[in-house]
């Protein structure tokens, strides 16, 4: 072994922890693109990671920001530092109060969030993103021409939350809910709740998580 292999760090270990598999494909293949900085040990929907990881990145695909009791078990039940990757629409104040030591937005590219995962490891403030790179952005349904927003609002049906729920729960106005959810309604060609709650167990939209959306 080279003097220079022996004082290359090793990969950060990273968990991937959401509630839905199928959103943590697209973030694990975007982390693989730095096999030199950071190594994926874990794509996993429990609290409890099967494998040490020194940072588990939180992606809040169809999680509620108001009392997120998995976000906190999380937190509890792990020795690596948690980071959440989310949009505005999941507040970092949030989830900060939940335990997480950092909070990385989701347009970030896959070098500014290795990066920014990086930083945060060793205990430094991320850098502001300045890549020219379009972020690489994947959701369930993304496919079928739903936005991030639409496909959370078909999870939050699919788990059984009523619109005032939703509403109350994210922060957004009975209004902008129900907007989502006329347009996701159209793009996946249904016409009733209960026809969007079929199409989303057909389609992997049941959640793993028994603590509460």
């Amino acid at each position: 072994m080279t003097d220079e292999a022996q004082d290359r760090p090793a990969p950060i270990r990273v968990a991937l922890s959401n509630d839905y598999e199928i959103a943590l494909l697209g973030l694990a293949q975007m982390l693989a693109r730095h096999p030199d900085q950071v190594q994926v040990v874990d794509l996993t929907t429990l609290t409890t990671m099967p494998r040490e990881a020194d940072v588990i990145l939180f992606d809040t695909f169809g999680r509620l920001p108001d009392g997120d009791q998995k976000l906190r078990k999380v937190v509890a039940e792990n020795t690596g530092k948690v980071v959440v990757y989310s949009w505005e629409e999941y507040p970092e104040e949030a989830a900060l109060q939940h335990g997480a030591v950092g909070y990385l937005h989701k347009g970030l590219n896959a070098a500014q969030l290795v990066a920014a995962i990086v930083a945060l490891h060793d205990g430094n403030p991320p850098r502001d993103a300045d890549g020219d790179d379009d972020p690489v952005l994947t959701w369930p349904g993304q496919a079928l021409g739903l936005s991030q927003r639409e496909s959370e609002m078909l999870s939050f049906i699919t788990r059984g939350l009523t619109n005032e729920e939703i509403a109350r729960r994210s922060y957004l106005s009975i209004n902008t809910v129900k907007t989502y959810i006329r347009t996701a309604y159209r793009k996946i060609h249904v016409s009733s709740r209960s026809q969007a709650v079929a199409w989303g167990y057909r389609n992997g939209f049941d959640s793993t998580d028994d603590t509460g959306v």
